[in-house]
């Protein structure tokens, strides 16, 4: 596998900070599906449509992959009563996107990140960003008992792990967590699958927006080339 870096621009995450990143070069597309993926994931690696990279910068380490080791994952008791406060919701695991989860993810983004680099939301932008053509990633929905669309997440399989992309609901149900709940759903559906790890992405314990993910102990962060697992969050 080869590997390019890109050019150094300004951190979308820490204002004083420029970031860059180590890519996944065009010519190696070929070569990827989810067992790569997966390995790639291991050394700290994320996608964005086809493109995989992870952080790469000169004076920086802030951001640090992070993953749930889910057999050994325990809910704790606020965690079961957000669960039990989402007892009316079903899940449905879909392939493509429905209209119905543009107009949502529409809805979210002017509610909650109008000040993120999303807005204006643009729906056909982020179905292509979240697609990808060597990995089929699955869109899950929970909807309450009415029918009405609450939660959308889009997660990445791969044989030994589940990699969660991007949650979004519905903002006037924020009292539900919506949030928290997805990733508790995802938690509880990896175990079904008897998968050992869960990815959220990278940890920046500076970035307010990014700690929601070490809520989710025991999890391993990637510091250096080697995981660490932590037992409970310091954050908190």
């Amino acid at each position: 596998m080869q590997f390019g870096v890109t050019k150094e621009s300004q951190c979308h995450y820490l204002s004083e900070q420029q970031e860059r990143l180590a890519v996944v070069l065009p010519e190696q597309f070929e070569s990827l599906n989810a067992d790569a993926y997966q390995q790639l994931m291991q050394y700290g690696f994320r996608r964005s449509h086809n493109d995989v990279y992870r952080p790469h910068c000169q004076l920086c380490s802030a951001c640090q992959s992070l993953r749930v080791v889910v057999p050994e994952f325990h809910f704790s008791k606020n965690q079961k009563r957000i669960i039990k406060k989402n007892a009316d919701l079903k899940l449905s695991i879909e392939q493509k996107p429905e209209t119905e989860y543009s107009e949502l993810f529409s809805h979210f983004i002017e509610k909650r990140h109008s000040d993120g680099e999303m807005y204006p939301p643009d729906a056909d932008k982020f179905w292509d960003w979240v697609s990808c053509d060597w990995l089929r990633p699955e869109l899950l929905e929970w909807r309450n008992e009415k029918g009405e669309l609450l939660i959308v997440s889009v997660v990445d399989p791969t044989p030994d792990a589940m990699s969660a992309v991007y949650t979004f609901f519905h903002p006037e149900h924020a009292r539900r967590s919506p949030g928290t709940y997805a990733v508790l759903e995802m938690i509880r559906l990896a175990q079904q699958r008897n998968i050992s790890r869960l990815y959220l992405g990278y940890q920046i314990d500076g970035c307010k927006k990014m700690n929601y993910k070490a809520r989710f102990a025991p999890y391993e962060r990637l510091v250096g080339n080697h995981w660490k697992k932590e037992l409970k969050s310091h954050l908190l």
